[in-house]
């Protein structure tokens, strides 16, 4: 939910880690890159300490632990170190030469190989930016799958030609715990649900007045059991839901949506408990006011929005973000809103609540993770929900943010891949899987 303190997670470590080793990785190149230059301008300088500077830094890049290849612009391998070796089975003397994707397999959680519009080894020079990957697998030499963490980094070695530096760590281990304990809390949720129903089964008819009849201090006390226990109920769902997204196991069935009409519809129903806690709720289209982030202004945007996923996901998210929203505003608005441009779909969800504060908006989407504040400790929530609306969006393609000030209220942003109205119909009436995931493919950054 907007919600709380850190969860300690691998792959956080794993990331500085890796940022602060392609620096000194960088830098190393650069200077093996550069000694040629030095010993030839500086003729005072002693030839074995530019032998010992060759052999000190020749040491530092064969040591380290991290799979390190350099590549060209054309992707084409031109250093390769020994833990790279170990990591993809290939020596560096059959690597060096070789288009580095032949080399560097990397599939996704589904083992399909990445398309070249999604390949990190393409995108850096295409985006200009360094690229993380921490979801890949390898497939090594001899067709064994690791799971993988990729930092890919620009190094302007050369001003006439452009390289890149590939750090590649090896995280089977780590990500094989983390699936272990996905399973822990999957099996764990799952039999602890029938037991907690029962209990509120039972609690439920005690409160009915036409089964039996309690005075009204026994009614309260039943009544605060009851609340417990059906917040305990919510907690084991969202662990389950939390650990089947994790691990590719999410009930999914997606279809075309008009998402105009879906989120209408949707809205008309929430409406209520905004309407119940005095609050004044809005569903607006078109809005002028697009967000800073992949979408631009067009006068001429087709009326109809058509996106490819599972509306009982959607309302799952939508319903989530909304719920949130009224629990964290105590005067003022909530607003569903709907824009898009040729190729993306947003919609957002505004209120004029507390708002999050800057430093646990980076966190926000982290599992369990809460906001804490005197604003929401005396609200209920797992600390799961957005961590579970991430996971749904991404199941699509799409993203989620939030942009937030303290208060002065939360927008939460989602996007999804556009289809058109040819592409709708063609769905619609040719149901063909391939063809609907193809269409859909490109992630949103």
């Amino acid at each position: 939910m907007y919600l709380s303190k850190h969860m300690h997670y691998y792959i956080y470590a794993f990331i500085g880690a890796g940022i602060i080793a392609v620096g000194i990785i960088i830098f190393l190149i650069f200077r093996l890159t550069s000694i040629k230059k030095t010993k030839t301008k500086n003729k005072t300088k002693p030839n074995l300490s530019l032998k010992d500077q060759t052999d000190k830094l020749s040491f530092i890049f064969n040591s380290i632990d991290e799979g390190l290849i350099l590549i060209d612009s054309n992707g084409v391998i031109n250093l390769f170190n020994p833990a790279a070796e170990k990591i993809t089975g290939w020596e560096a003397k059959d690597a060096i030469g070789i288009d580095i994707k032949m080399v560097v397999k990397v599939v996704d959680n589904k083992g399909e190989e990445y398309l070249a519009n999604s390949n990190p080894f393409v995108q850096i020079f295409k985006l200009k930016q360094n690229i993380k990957d921490n979801n890949a697998s390898l497939i090594t030499k001899t067709n064994s799958t690791i799971y993988v963490s990729l930092s890919i980094s620009l190094a302007d070695l050369n001003k006439s030609s452009e390289s890149a530096v590939v750090l590649i760590r090896n995280v089977t281990e780590e990500r094989m715990e983390e699936e272990r304990l996905v399973d822990f809390i999957s099996t764990a949720s799952h039999e602890m649900r029938t037991p907690v129903a029962a209990i509120e089964g039972y609690l439920a008819l005690a409160l009915n007045s036409k089964v039996s009849s309690i005075d009204d201090k026994v009614r309260d006390y039943l009544e605060k059991a009851h609340m417990a226990t059906q917040h305990l109920g919510q907690l084991f769902q969202d662990l389950l839901t939390s650990a089947k997204a994790e691990d590719g196991r999410l009930t999914n069935h997606p279809k075309v949506i008009e998402i105009g009409t879906f989120l209408k519809q949707l809205a008309e129903e929430l409406k209520f408990a905004a309407e119940k806690k005095g609050l004044k709720m809005e569903f607006i289209v078109g809005t002028d006011q697009l967000a800073k982030v992949n979408l631009t202004k067009e006068k001429n945007i087709m009326p109809f929005y058509y996106v490819y996923a599972d509306p009982d996901r959607l309302r799952e998210v939508i319903t989530n973000l909304f719920d949130n929203s009224v629990k964290f505003t105590s005067e003022g608005s909530i607003t569903i809103g709907l824009t898009a441009d040729t190729n993306v779909v947003q919609f957002y969800v505004k209120d004029s609540g507390v708002g999050i504060p800057a430093e646990d908006i980076p966190h926000l989407f982290q599992k369990f993770y809460r906001v804490d504040n005197s604003a929401t400790r005396t609200v209920g929530g797992t600390g799961l929900g957005l961590f579970i609306c991430k996971k749904i969006i991404e199941l699509y393609n799409g993203r989620i943010w939030v942009e937030s000030r303290v208060d002065k209220g939360s927008t939460f942003y989602i996007n999804l891949p556009r289809i058109t109205q040819q592409q709708a119909q063609s769905m619609t009436s040719d149901v063909n899987p391939d063809t609907i995931t193809d269409l859909t493919k490109n992630p949103l950054t």
